[in-house]
């Protein structure tokens, strides 16, 4: 079968995207109360939400749904396809009873297969782990943060086997694990009824 021109332009604009270096998503041409341009909707219901309070007014991407206690809400940005990566996201935990904030997702497969590096005000503390065929490891690490109010930066470097998460700026989780070693999508994640607020997500390859 030929492809024509447009087609194979097309192809090559789309793989060129998903490895484009340095990308940021900050949600303030998208369409409040629709999914932001770009992102699914794996788990959990995710919106495009004006927020008053937004790093960069005048939207954040939410996460509005009250799950279950063992369900992973997940939005994956649907054109990347990083290996190596700077990762980061400003984070504002909105409300949840039984699970509160959320976090980072990188080197995805699916909205099953990824990794992830989250905070839990609830917990006061800073985990990353692996999910596999929708199944969550122990930690690999954990560290207790004591939470504030408010606006926090979560960012995550992985190069090769090496995952290194940072919380506003100061580094508590270094570890090595190398069950995902293909590039994947990035994405976003709250669990359970974690209500929460993101801006300002940024890739960058180290």
């Amino acid at each position: 079968m030929k492809l024509s021109i447009l087609t194979l332009f097309c192809f090559a604009v789309m793989i060129a995207r998903a490895q484009a270096p340095n990308r940021t998503w900050n949600f303030d041409t998208d369409t409040a109360g629709n999914i932001a341009k770009g992102f699914s909707n794996d788990a959990g219901e995710w919106r495009a939400t004006a927020d008053p309070s937004a790093p960069s007014k005048p939207n954040v991407l939410a996460q509005l749904a009250k799950s279950s206690g063992s369900e992973f809400n997940v939005t994956l940005v649907t054109d990347t396809n990083y290996k190596d990566v700077d990762l980061s996201v400003k984070l504002k935990a909105v409300s949840g009873r039984s699970d509160q904030g959320g976090g980072l997702v990188w080197r995805a497969k699916d909205a099953k297969n990824y990794y992830i590096a989250r905070y839990n005000p609830l917990e006061d503390n800073y985990r990353v782990y692996k999910v596999v065929n929708g199944r969550r490891s122990s930690e690999f690490q954990n560290a207790n943060i004591r939470h504030t109010d408010g606006w926090h930066t979560v960012r995550v470097t992985m190069s090769g086997d090496h995952i290194e998460c940072y919380y506003d700026d100061k580094r508590y989780l270094d570890v090595h694990d190398a069950t995902f070693t293909s590039g994947g999508k990035i994405g976003l994640w709250s669990k359970a009824d974690a209500q929460s607020h993101f801006d300002d997500l940024s890739v960058k390859v180290p």
